[in-house]
């Protein structure tokens, strides 16, 4: 049995969801096809597929493996890829993850100018607020805020990313300004969180790991677009990255508060692994962002506080 010719066969019969289609599509042969799955069954000593009319189904270990072979099959045109006499011309598919508000205002901008420099690429922007599992997911490059865990992926620093605490000039010309962190208690608290009742804002003092105050806001989101939008209209005092309100800092929409106790910034990171390194495709997506970077930084928002 040729293992990787298996691997691809099964891949593609779960992706286009039978054998029949699968064998259409290769093209092969219906005979061909079954028989390389029954192949990699008895190679594995499990039941991969669960075989009906209709359609397929997966058992937990045809899941595992449908997961990690679409990897090792990804792995293996990168590297047919990186040794071919093309090499010094990318082209293929690229699969992104970024976080969804960074991705939507930041890195999908940026695309129109990657795509039309190399014509031969197309890029996948999966826009998801989790830590993605770069290979079950068959993610070539992962955009991470914050401090990185031991890992055997490599990092690429991007930038550096500043969460900021602003209101409005009404807000505050009705309220009155904030002069430290133990004021927000008489303030109404504009709080990011997925479960309201449960968030704290972090700011510096003095401390390497500096103050955690828990809040305890009127308004709570789980999405910072809408928050940023009532701080507008005068709701209340709202922490955001910096780079999320730039324009509004810069029109006067918004007001920087409390720059004085801002926490250090956190890191921002591109994620791949290892093995794409070497991918021509991969390279010339880390060195594009990478350039646009020092152009000029998205995240660098210099407006002066209140």
């Amino acid at each position: 049995m040729d293992q990787l010719a298996a691997m691809a066969t099964f891949v593609r019969a779960v992706d286009t969801g039978s054998l029949s289609a699968a064998a259409r599509s290769l093209p092969s042969s219906l005979t061909s096809v079954s028989r390389q799955i029954s192949a990699l069954e008895e190679h594995y000593g499990t039941r991969l597929l669960l075989r009906t009319t209709r359609q397929l189904a997966l058992t937990d270990e045809g899941r595992i493996l449908y997961e990690r072979a679409k990897s090792i099959l990804g792995e293996v045109k990168e590297i047919e890829a990186a040794l071919s006499h093309d090499r010094h011309q990318p082209s293929g598919r690229i699969r992104v993850s970024s976080p969804s508000l960074m991705g939507r205002l930041v890195i999908a901008p940026l695309l129109a100018d990657f795509l039309r420099r190399y014509p031969a690429l197309s890029v996948d922007l999966l826009l998801v607020d989790r830590a993605v599992d770069m290979v079950e997911e068959d993610i070539h490059l992962a955009i991470r805020v914050g401090r990185l865990r031991d890992s055997q992926l490599v990092a690429r620093k991007l930038a550096d990313l500043r969460m900021i605490v602003c209101a409005s000039p009404s807000y505050l010309a009705a309220r009155g300004v904030p002069q430290t962190p133990d004021d927000l208690a008489q303030h109404d608290c504009l709080v990011f969180s997925d479960i309201p009742g449960s968030a704290e804002w972090r700011f510096a003092d003095g401390s390497k790991a500096g103050r955690k105050i828990r809040m305890t806001g009127r308004l709570w989101m789980n999405s910072l677009d809408a928050l940023a939008a009532a701080a507008r209209e005068g709701a209340g005092i709202v922490r955001v990255p910096s780079w999320q309100v730039e324009a509004d800092l810069t029109g006067g929409s918004l007001v920087r508060l409390l720059t004085d106790f801002e926490s250090a910034p956190t890191p921002l990171h591109l994620m791949f692994q290892p093995s794409r390194l070497a991918s021509p495709k991969i390279r010339a997506f880390v060195d594009y962002l990478v350039e646009r970077w020092r152009e000029r930084d998205p995240f660098a928002a210099q407006v002066s506080p209140l």
